[in-house]
């Protein structure tokens, strides 16, 4: 098997397994914890903002090529089984029919990142008002 071969098939996986992780997200029977760690990978993965920006050569892309997946991982960990395996089934078919819905997803992230945006800002300014 090539090397790019190898690359196109994780690529595909890493979109299934990160719609899977959005499917189980919205699952009640899926923790509370495991809900919160995964809609920060998403946010993450799908946010234009990076730990390392893409700018800088080799580092910038290597957050996004180690930290995602390793998040999914640790997300995953997180759910029961049952629920991780139907979401991949769902995720599967849902990609292979139709374009998942990507408003939905788009909005929590930008919701997600006024929120955390909003709180830097207050927090920012009670310590220059005191």
């Amino acid at each position: 098997m090539s090397l790019i071969t190898r690359w196109k098939r994780n690529a595909n996986r890493l979109k299934t397994e990160s719609y899977a992780l959005f499917l189980a997200y919205k699952d009640p029977r899926t923790p509370w914890i495991a809900k919160v760690f995964s809609i920060c990978i998403l946010a993450y993965a799908f946010s234009p903002i990076d730990l390392i920006p893409d700018f800088i050569p080799v580092l910038g892309y290597l957050d996004d090529l180690i930290l995602i997946p390793i998040g999914i991982i640790i997300a995953i960990k997180f759910i029961p089984e049952e629920v991780m395996s139907e979401c991949r089934e769902k995720a599967v078919y849902s990609l292979s029919q139709e374009v998942p819905h990507r408003h939905k997803a788009a909005a929590i992230i930008i919701i997600l990142w006024l929120i955390i945006g909003a709180v830097i800002i207050i927090a920012l300014f009670k310590i220059f008002s005191d």
